[in-house]
């Protein structure tokens, strides 16, 4: 299977795609990738295919469309095949494509078909671009200058950055790593000549992920950094032997902001193990055309997520306090968050990610908590518990990498209460109540352990229940808390508040100033062009944010603990 993609135009946003095969069978169906993996929410890329031909010899065949995104071929013969089509990149996401007159990315599931027949032969991938333009693709580069996937899996699992970047090299453990950084807005490596040491901090936490594994060299041959450095944004999608990176400018002008892009390396890298290679067995194979539900899904990131705030310090990198700072902050998150109390246990957060994680409303805090957040709190707890038994979570990652992940397994639940159970007894009864209830663990004694406490910060300011956000010239009602002063009084999603007690509101700081907790106050509102008076009562939130803090008065052996606990590994 030869696949060509055609840049050439990329103003037009239009890539070119031309697949050659030679049919095995007087039926072919083709169908076109829902979802790509690792970001779990049918994407129904199909909506950017345009002009689908198929020829063989000089004769034009017509496809019957079986679904959405699938057609059946009926063939006169078993001559080669050229099928075109166009597919519209105009959507700059580490999971779709982009391609414009600076650069060009693709995530080859949204463009490449799969043809029946064809997943596990191997597809010859080209490429043509503008002048001056340079390839970035993670796959054996052949002689004629195309690359080789040993079948369509890999195809898919492949990004391809393309522009006139610059392209940086170095090696872990003497394995090629190389960076790429696209940038249109600034000179080229503008972020390497801010950070001067970017490339030895990232090969550090590269480095700091070996060792968290117990492994000498990453598990992938050699590894493609690329970055996208934007006004906004924040993700990253992993790789077999890659990751895609966005990160916005204005973070990293912020004091933790360059710890955070480490985070984010450390991340997307560690997961070449855990997810990659360690992943459910529900992906085992993947279906690239429907959801899958995927209940371990708070494993494979909520680990990861975990990790991803101690691996910067296994390298040197970060301080103890800015580790406290980061995990406070994630703990301070997802106590505030009103989900967890009753939209989702972390099972149902990992089962429903198709349909909720990615689908965020104004109304989500209220009925859903993230597989990250949770998976990444309750991972905290289960390395303090498992530490109280003399092992930790990096020994069951450890484990279930030796027994599965480095054999291409697929684990089920079984296998990972069994990994903890093994390490820490304990764990056979409250992991599972855990991952279904709505109860904490008992998160203070665990921080104990490690010479941490949480405090409490308790709010001054009246709460309304609402958040407010100008939106067309008016101040329009955005979110409403389940529960909360705003709801009680009657307001709704979409309003557009007017006054309060009489004085007019222009921005969402006006508010604040007027509110009195605890006074039954007048805000008027406008409904569908139709104002309204109604009766709200502000409250003063008990807690408006927790801190996570070294305890002065921790004794010598949790002060030991807490040393133990940052160093990851050993154990």
């Amino acid at each position: 299977m030869d696949i060509s993609l055609d840049l050439s135009e990329p103003h037009s946003h239009l890539v070119q795609v031309s697949l050659r095969c030679t049919p095995t069978t007087p039926v072919l169906r083709l169908r076109l990738p829902a979802w790509t993996p690792g970001s779990y929410l049918i994407r129904d890329y199909v909506r950017h295919l345009e002009g689908l031909e198929v020829r063989q010899g000089g004769q034009r065949l017509l496809p019957c469309r079986t679904d959405p995104a699938g057609w059946r071929l009926e063939l006169p013969s078993l001559e080669p095949l050229e099928i075109r089509y166009q597919l519209l990149a105009a959507d700059l996401t580490v999971r779709t494509c982009h391609l414009d007159g600076d650069h060009g990315f693709l995530a080859l599931a949204a463009l490449a078909l799969e043809v029946e027949g064809e997943r596990w032969a191997p597809h010859r991938l080209s490429l043509h671009l503008p002048a001056g333009w340079r390839p970035f693709v993670p796959l054996p580069r052949q002689a004629d200058g195309s690359w080789l996937a040993k079948d369509f899996d890999q195809l898919v699992d492949t990004p391809v950055e393309a522009g006139p970047h610059h392209e940086h090299h170095f090696s872990v453990a003497g394995v090629p790593h190389r960076w790429v950084c696209w940038d249109a807005t600034a000179a080229a490596d503008s972020l390497l000549k801010a950070h001067p040491t970017l490339l030895q901090d990232v090969a550090a936490v590269c480095e700091a992920c070996c060792r968290l594994m117990g492994e000498s060299a990453p598990a992938a041959p050699d590894y493609l950094f690329v970055l996208h450095l934007l006004d906004q944004g924040y993700g990253g999608l992993e790789h077999d032997t890659s990751t895609v990176l966005q990160f916005s400018r204005q973070t990293l002008l912020k004091p933790e902001g360059y710890r955070q892009l480490l985070q984010l390396v450390a991340h997307e890298y560690l997961h070449q193990w855990n997810v990659c290679r360690l992943r459910p067995a529900a992906l085992c194979p993947i279906d690239y055309h429907k959801p899958v539900i995927v209940s371990g899904l708070w494993f494979a990131e909520g680990v990861t997520s975990y990790f991803d705030q101690l691996l910067p310090h296994l390298a040197g990198l970060s301080s103890e306090d800015d580790v406290v700072h980061d995990f406070g902050a994630d703990i301070s998150r997802y106590l505030l968050t009103p989900g967890r109390f009753h939209g989702q246990s972390l099972r149902q957060s990992s089962e429903e990610a198709w349909v909720k994680l990615y689908r965020r409303e104004a109304n989500s805090d209220d009925n859903q908590i993230s597989y990250y957040l949770k998976g990444a709190i309750l991972s905290l707890v289960l390395d303090l518990e498992l530490r109280r038994s003399g092992s930790c979570l990096a020994q069951v990652l450890r484990d279930l990498w030796v027994r599965l992940g480095r054999w291409g397994r697929g684990y089920r639940e079984h296998d990972l209460l069994e990994a903890f159970s093994h390490r820490s007894p304990a764990l056979a009864a409250v992991l599972p109540a855990w991952l279904d209830g709505f109860e904490d663990p008992d998160l203070p004694t665990y921080l104990q352990d490690v010479g941490l406490r949480l405090e409490p910060q308790q709010s001054l300011a009246p709460d309304p229940g609402l958040r407010a956000s100008p939106q067309g010239g008016a101040l329009e009602v955005v979110r409403v808390l389940r529960g909360g002063p705003a709801q009680v009084a009657g307001l709704v999603l979409g309003d557009e508040l007017i006054a309060l007690d009489g004085l007019r509101l222009r921005k969402p700081e006006d508010l604040a100033p007027l509110l009195r907790a605890g006074q039954c106050q007048e805000i008027t509102i406008s409904r569908r062009g139709r104002l309204r008076h109604l009766a709200i009562t502000a409250a003063v939130p008990a807690i408006e944010r927790w801190r996570l803090l070294l305890d002065p008065a921790a004794g010598p052996e949790a002060l030991q603990r807490r040393r133990q606990w940052l160093g990851v590994v050993p154990c």
